[in-house]
Parts: structure tokens; C-alpha cells; sequence
């Protein structure tokens, strides 16, 4: 199956493997420069350069291209660090790029490709037989395993999104929105050159939120084109290029938040801030995240080849997912405006209780109900599991809030609280709308 395997997967391999790498390096460079953690430069180093050569060692293992795929992987997710590689190298001063660069970029690709070959190598020792993302239950074969790939990609810029979601979570703990003044620039200077020495305080979590979201963009992009390329359907493409569309409304959305309207001045009296655009840029994030949920349901083997099986209470199935995806989406409108303005704990609280009565509902169908199914029973139990500890996390992060009232600057407890609430909700509404979609996908009602 090796080589039509390869050819199948169309790029889509290496594009996943790459620009997971990438997300794996950034996760890892995002904590290890947290103000409050601050790893040693050394030990981040370390870090990143291991995850690289681990990135050629997976695609060596999951890919028929041996040694060549752990260069290309590595060669790929350098070129993509290339969108944090300025700050390195950028004048601290007048925020523009050293002369050394002239050295560090083609470095930078050399390394890669050197730490991709070396992970490759190992990877490809004792990887004669290995089958690429040959699994149960959603990459699984039936002469589908090959298209697998167009799917891990999609996960892959679900990765990153959700690691977006979670520094914005941060930046909102914080109160940082507002501490770079300007957009799509920062302090005037180029945002993929500002310098990581000024990155402190806020100034690091709202700057470092800009940067991943370049990340999340531009694998958007990447992916849209990929699956306009491989796919064969048209309302999948379709869906690509809505995915395409949110993420750069999205972008435009954090921007005018934080400048009212479209200006690169960094003059208060001219940019006003809006907390409305606040509210609505972190709800849309997790529609946008939701989408590449579809996506990813999609573009697996087993949506392509399932037959829907006939179940009686189907219909109740169906209407009751839609529902929870709907109450879900509400929640977490009721959640920003609180976690932005302060108001409506209340109804946040009353409809919290809706929502976890609904999803353990349907939590306990979908498991007790579908046994016989791949899918729809581990998504059950999955937001039985999520609801439960999201209950607790609510009032965790009430908790947390309160310390903040008592002090002038936000709580640590606070911030890893509420963000973590909101992170798990946004993972909530991704199981709802992947039950939905499974539900509807494999069982009906009689006809």
C-alpha cells in the first residue's frame, strides 16, 4: 500500500506532520515564556529542538518517505517559525531586522532540515511495516486510510486554535487587551518584528496572542487550499473556504477591538477601543473552532463510507443535539459578556444548570443508546465527563474571580481558573456539534 499511499495522501501528510511540529514547538515556547514562569532560555532551546526532531521521527514512523520526510517535516515547520524568528533577530531599539539574519534564517532552515533527517533516521529503523494512521475507529481502512491526512491536518489547525483560545483566555485574565495600543502593528513596529526583550507583563500575553493567531491564519489557509486540491466534493470545499472566511474575519475583529477602527495610530485620542467587538471576537473564535470540528468529522475515512443505520429514536437524536449545540453557543455568549463586563452571573449561573441537564442527557443516549456505533458512545461519555468537570471548574473560577476583587491586579487562581473554564466550554460546543454531526451521519429513523 506504500507508494499509492503516499500519492494519495498528496501532501497532506507532510503538511500535517509540519505544521503539527510547529504547534507542538509554539505550545511549548508559550508556557516556557509565561512572565510568571520564565523557563531558562537553555532548557526552551533544548525543548524545541527535541520536539523538532521528534516531528522527522513521527514522519518517518507514519509516512513511507523514510529520511526524506523528516527533512521535509523539519524544513517545513522551520519555515513556519520564520513568523517568530524576527523577534529574535529584530533591533531593539528601532524594531527592525539585525544584520545577522543574514545568517540565522538559512540557519534556522538548515537545522531544521538537519534535526528532520537525524528524527527521520531513527524513525525509519524498524519501520519496514508500519502502515500510516492505520486505526480504529476513525482511521480506519476500507481503502480510505489514506485520506486520513486531509483530516489530521484539520486537527492539527484545531490544535492551534484551541491553544489561540487559551492565550486569549489569558489575555482577557490578565486584562491585557489593551496593552499593545495599536493594530495591525505594535508600537509602530512591524508585528512579526517586535522585539521578544520588550515582551513583558501584558504586553507578552496580548502580543504573543497576535502571533499565534498569525499561526491559526495561516494554516487556515493552507488547509483551505490543501482540501480545495484533494477533495472531491464540493460542500467540503465549500465549508473550507467558510473556515478560510471566519478566521480572517476573526483577525479583523481582534484588531478593531483593540482600535475601534481601522487606523495604525497609536494616539488614545484616536483609536476607541470596543468591549462589544471584545465579546463577540471570543465567541466567534469558538464558532470558528467548531467549524474545524466539521471539518475534521468530514474529511475522515469513516464519514466517507459510513451507511447510517436505522435506530428508532433517532429523530430524538438529532433535534436533541441541535439543541444542545444552540444552548451550548448561548452559555458561552453569557459567559464572555460576564468575563468582559462583569454582568449577568445570574443568568450565566441559571443557564449553566440548562445546559449540563441537556448535555448529560444526551451524554447518557448517545453512550447508552449507540453502543453498536464507532463513534457516538465515546462522544456520550466524552461530554458526560466534560459537563461534570466544567460544573466544578464554574465555580472554581468564581472563586478565583473573587480574589481578584480583594487586590488591584488579577489573581494568579483567577487567571488559570477562568481561562480554563472557558477553554473546556469551547471544547464542550466541538463534542456537541461532532454529536451532532455523527448522529445525523450514522443512524436515522426509519423511513
Amino acid at each position: 500500500m506504500g507508494n499509492r499511499t503516499r500519492a494519495a495522501a498528496r501532501g497532506s501528510d507532510i503538511l500535517t506532520l509540519g505544521f503539527g511540529t510547529t504547534v507542538a514547538m509554539w505550545t511549548v515556547g508559550y508556557i516556557g515564556r509565561l512572565p510568571d514562569f520564565q523557563a531558562p532560555s537553555a532548557v526552551l532551546l533544548t525543548l524545541m529542538l527535541l520536539i523538532l526532531a521528534f516531528g522527522g521521527f513521527v514522519s518517518a514512523r507514519l509516512t513511507t518517505g523514510g529520511v526524506l520526510a523528516g527533512v521535509r517535516t523539519g524544513v517545513l515547520s522551520s519555515l513556519l517559525n520564520l513568523l517568530i524568528l524576527g523577534s529574535l533577530l529584530a533591533d531593539t531599539a528601532r524594531g527592525e531586522i539585525l544584520p545577522s539574519a543574514l545568517v540565522w534564517l538559512p540557519g534556522s532552515l538548515a537545522a531544521g532540515a538537519i534535526l528532520g533527517a537525524l528524527g527521520g533516521l531513527l524513525g525509519s529503523r524498524g519501520a519496514g511495516g508500519c502502515e500510516p494512521l492505520v486505526g480504529q475507529p476513525l482511521f480506519d481502512p476500507d481503502g480510505l486510510a489514506d485520506r486520513a491526512w486531509d483530516a489530521a491536518f484539520a486537527s492539527v489547525a484545531g490544535a492551534a486554535t484551541l491553544l489561540l483560545i487559551v492565550a486569549g483566555g489569558v489575555v482577557t485574565g490578565q486584562q491585557a487587551g489593551l496593552a499593545v495600543v495599536d493594530w495591525p502593528n505594535s508600537f509602530g513596529s512591524n508585528m512579526f518584528l517586535y522585539p521578544l526583550s520588550r515582551m513583558t507583563g501584558g504586553i507578552y500575553f496580548e502580543h504573543s496572542h497576535r502571533l499565534i493567531g498569525s499561526l491559526v491564519g495561516f494554516t487556515t489557509l493552507v488547509l483551505a487550499i490543501q482540501l480545495w486540491r484533494v477533495e472531491n466534493r464540493r460542500w467540503v470545499k465549500g465549508l473550507a473556504g467558510a473556515a478560510l472566511a471566519m478566521v480572517i474575519i476573526q483577525g479583523i475583529l481582534g484588531g478593531l477591538r483593540v482600535t475601534g477602527h481601522f487606523t495604525m495610530s497609536q494616539d488614545a485620542a484616536i483609536t476607541t477601543p470596543s468591549i462589544t467587538l471584545a465579546v463577540v471576537h471570543g465567541v466567534f473564535a469558538q464558532l470558528f473552532l467548531s467549524t474545524l470540528v466539521a471539518l475534521f468529522c468530514v474529511t475522515t475515512p469513516l464519514w466517507r463510507r459510513a451507511v447510517a443505520a436505522i435506530h428508532p429514536g433517532a429523530g430524538i437524536d438529532h433535534g436533541l443535539s441541535r439543541i444542545l449545540v444552540i444552548m451550548v453557543i448561548v452559555q458561552l455568549m453569557l459567559g464572555a459578556v460576564l468575563r468582559h463586563v462583569a454582568h449577568g452571573l445570574l443568568f450565566h449561573i441559571t443557564m449553566a444548570t440548562i445546559v449540563a441537564g441537556t448535555a448529560l442527557f444526551a451524554g447518557m443516549r448517545a453512550w447508552g443508546e449507540h453502543r453498536g456505533q464507532p463513534v457516538i458512545p465515546y462522544l456520550g461519555r466524552g461530554l458526560m465527563v466534560l459537563v461534570t468537570t466544567q460544573l466544578v471548574l464554574g465555580v472554581l473560577a468564581l472563586w478565583g474571580t473573587s480574589l481578584t476583587t480583594t487586590r488591584q491586579a488579577p489573581h494568579l487562581l483567577d487567571v488559570i481558573f477562568t481561562t480554563t473554564h472557558q477553554t473546556v466550554g469551547a471544547v464542550i460546543l466541538t463534542m456537541s456539534v461532532m454529536l451532532m454531526l455523527w448522529t445525523r451521519r450514522l443512524v436515522r429513523s426509519q423511513a
